[in-house]
């Protein structure tokens, strides 16, 4: 852990030059999402190794959260090119949302720096859930159509669109609640104000005890569920869901400092810490240049478009 949080602080070391080491201002990391979820855990990670290599200096986390993660976005190139700020984003959140067009930005107006790893989703209920298995859970959202209340992450987000699919598969009608974060989302599971979610593998994980995971949506088996089945395995062939999470740099930021911003995070993921810590909790490492990331981002908006088509899921 503490390799891959020092590679993570080399990322925010990066945009000044080779002979400073540390930035002489603060560094501004923005989070589209509010305090408590995934994004801000990792991000406060950072915020403790720049602190201890660079006491002077703070790493200052700003949130803009609203319209899942739209609204930071719809900003992120009024933000100074100065490598001092950082924004993390999520894919297919930032294809989803122009293509349903409430937001001020285009999927193309992004300046990509690096994905960090690919997140499945995972079903839950709160462990109190009468609902004990996948099976039941489609029985029970059979048996009363639109009774069953599933929580998530934002709108025209990667837990909307499993949502979405995963009515459309199944041939079952449930309610889809969105939460500004997987914070908020926290409290109205654990609490029973809903009767499940459509969240991330890490978030069954860290909640064990309090939620039962039914299924994941990965290609694949978690690592931390082993003897739980994906989705595909209960009867829908090809079925993935789940989240790119990534950083980009505001428009104008010289590409000297992207390419360093990029060569850092891979460094970082190179890191078997790194590796063993993204298994555990069933994410799966990603990596490469700025130009790959450009390629996945505009790959994924091609196939998320053609599964909405396709659908006819309405991600609004």
């Amino acid at each position: 852990m503490k390799k891959l949080l020092s590679a993570l602080c080399l990322v925010l070391l990066a945009p000044w030059a080779a002979a400073q080491t540390c930035p002489d201002k603060n560094v501004l990391y923005w989070q589209a999402f509010p305090p408590g979820g995934e994004s801000d855990i990792s991000a406060r990670h950072q915020q403790v190794v720049l602190k201890k290599r660079c006491p002077n200096i703070d790493t200052i986390i700003q949130y803009k959260p609203g319209a899942g993660g739209g609204l930071m976005w719809s900003q992120m190139n009024t933000l100074p090119g100065d490598g001092l700020n950082v924004v993390g984003i999520n894919l297919p959140h930032m294809v989803f949302q122009p293509i349903e067009g409430q937001v001020q930005y285009k999927t193309e107006d992004v300046t990509p720096v690096f994905w960090f790893h690919y997140t499945p989703d995972a079903l839950v209920v709160p462990e109190q859930s009468p609902i004990r298995t996948f099976a039941d859970f489609v029985k029970a959202a059979k048996a009363d159509s639109g009774k069953l209340s599933l929580g998530g992450s934002g709108l025209n987000s990667a837990n909307h669109a499993a949502h979405e699919r995963l009515n459309a598969a199944f041939g079952v009608k449930t309610i889809y609640i969105p939460f500004k974060g997987t914070g908020d989302m926290t409290i109205a599971v654990l609490g029973s104000q809903v009767d499940g979610a459509i969240s991330y593998t890490a978030f069954a994980i860290n909640n064990t005890g309090k939620v039962r995971a039914l299924a994941v949506s990965g290609a694949r088996r978690s690592p931390g569920f082993p003897d739980l089945p994906t989705v595909a395995e209960a009867g829908v062939p090809g079925y993935e869901a789940g989240t790119w999470s990534g950083v980009i740099a505001p428009a104008g930021v010289p590409r000297p400092v992207v390419e360093k911003l990029n060569a850092a995070i891979n460094r970082a993921i190179d890191s078997p810490t790194f590796r063993e810590r993204f298994a555990i909790i069933g994410d799966e490492p990603a990596g490469g240049t700025p130009e790959d990331f450009a390629l996945l981002i505009k790959n994924d908006s091609a196939k998320w478009a053609e599964v909405i088509k396709r659908s006819g899921a309405k991600i609004d």
